[in-house]
């Protein structure tokens, strides 16, 4: 018997999202930038699953660009609206007319490198600036508004954490970037928050929202950045000229399509799975934390979302805790699958304050809608055993 507790990093492929895909790997190829009927049809289906997508999103469906996914999703956000600003005449480097980029310590990576390449490539005109976060992950919302000016040109703070899930507050975010940086455009990593959360309050206070497919049952490699209609965005993928000049390449239409049925049936489930998720997860974490000494729940469980189980052990380093978790069955991670093999704390754990000792021993168990029971059971019987055979270990030498 094995468990999968690692839908943080990617989900089982939803059986919506597999028949809605069959046709378009098999019989129906065509490439939807052609003007034939088979062509046409591939655009069509193009067509359909925009329309599915916006409905979900509630964005408008031109605002819809298809991606390569969640990262270049969120590399989009940052460097298009940057090198959207450059002044008429200047050189197309990203970034090279300059900008300030604020976001929160604990974005993902595909902001975070994405805004410091674009200050390395603008040889220092572009201006990073990152704000602190409270012990439970949320951010700091004085800190934010010290961040924040008429010189900002674009601000990203994600919706929920893909590592300790905590959700952003962003009710009260918006507002103050609105505020404080009128003439910055306001961008929402919403990847993790979608299987658990309607984001179309969200998307209707950003001005730029990222998802990625296989977080929610859907495909790899299929991902949107939804765009407001007043947001200039340059791209940064050349070529054919398709999504509007926003995001050249061939369509993944299989990837689209399979995308739109699950995200349809995600939103139309997810109230039924968010109730019944959390009960597992709750009952995950205070049997982990009640049975296994010097174990530590991260961040405040109330503000995450329901499919986020993060802890810490003290004594133990969570490469060797996996490499047991793996080899009894239940397959978990550390944090972010991007880190994986890294053996210096996340930056996520660093930016709440964690003391570095004890966020080596972090161990992320991320649930999801196909999680049950059985996979509970399993995870409360191996995880507090390799916890103590490591503590032993290291006591003997």
């Amino acid at each position: 018997m094995a468990t999968y507790l690692d839908h943080a990093a990617t989900t089982p492929l939803r059986p919506e999202a597999a028949a809605a895909m069959l046709p378009w790997l098999t019989e129906r190829f065509g490439n939807p930038s052609g003007s034939h009927a088979v062509a046409r049809a591939a655009r069509a289906a193009i067509d359909d699953a925009r329309d599915v997508v916006a409905a979900t999103l509630g964005v408008d469906p031109g605002g819809v660009i298809f991606t390569g996914g969640g990262t270049e999703a969120d590399n989009l956000a940052i460097t298009g609206v940057l090198a959207a600003r450059q002044p008429p005449g200047t050189a197309t480097t990203t970034g090279a007319a300059g900008g300030v980029v604020v976001c929160s310590a604990i974005e993902h990576h595909a902001v975070l490198h994405a805004a410091e390449a674009a200050a390395r490539a603008s040889g220092g005109a572009t201006e990073c600036r990152i704000v602190a976060v409270h012990p439970d992950g949320t951010i700091d919302l004085d800190r934010l508004a010290e961040a924040l000016d008429p010189t900002v040109t674009v601000v990203s703070i994600m919706l929920a954490n893909n590592e300790v899930g905590t959700i952003q507050p962003f009710a009260s975010i918006a507002p103050l970037v609105r505020r404080r940086a009128p003439n910055a455009v306001l961008h929402t990593d919403a990847v993790q928050a979608f299987p658990w959360l309607d984001v179309r309050e969200a998307a209707k206070r950003a001005d730029l929202i990222s998802v990625s497919a296989h977080k929610f049952g859907g495909p790899q490699g299929t991902g949107v950045l939804a765009v407001g209609t007043d947001v200039a965005l340059a791209p940064i993928i050349h070529g054919g000229g398709q999504e509007r000049d926003r995001r050249s390449g061939t369509h993944n239409v299989a990837g689209i399509v399979g995308m739109a049925a699950a995200m349809q049936a995600t939103a139309a489930e997810r109230d039924a799975t968010v109730v019944r998720v959390r009960r597992l997860r709750d009952r995950l974490a205070d049997e982990l934390l009640r049975i296994t000494p010097g174990s530590t729940e991260t961040g405040d469980r109330a503000a995450k979302i329901a499919g986020n189980c993060h802890l810490c052990f003290d004594g133990i380093e969570s490469e060797a805790l996996l490499v047991l978790l793996d080899d009894a069955g239940v397959y978990a991670s550390a944090g972010s699958a991007c880190a994986s093999g890294a053996m210096d704390p996340s930056h996520v754990l660093v930016a709440m304050g964690i003391d570095r000792r004890r966020a080596l021993g972090s161990l992320r168990l991320s649930l999801g809608h196909t999680t049950t029971d059985d996979d509970v059971e399993l995870a409360l019987k191996v995880v507090p055993d390799a916890v103590a055979r490591l503590r032993e270990s290291a006591a003997a030498n």
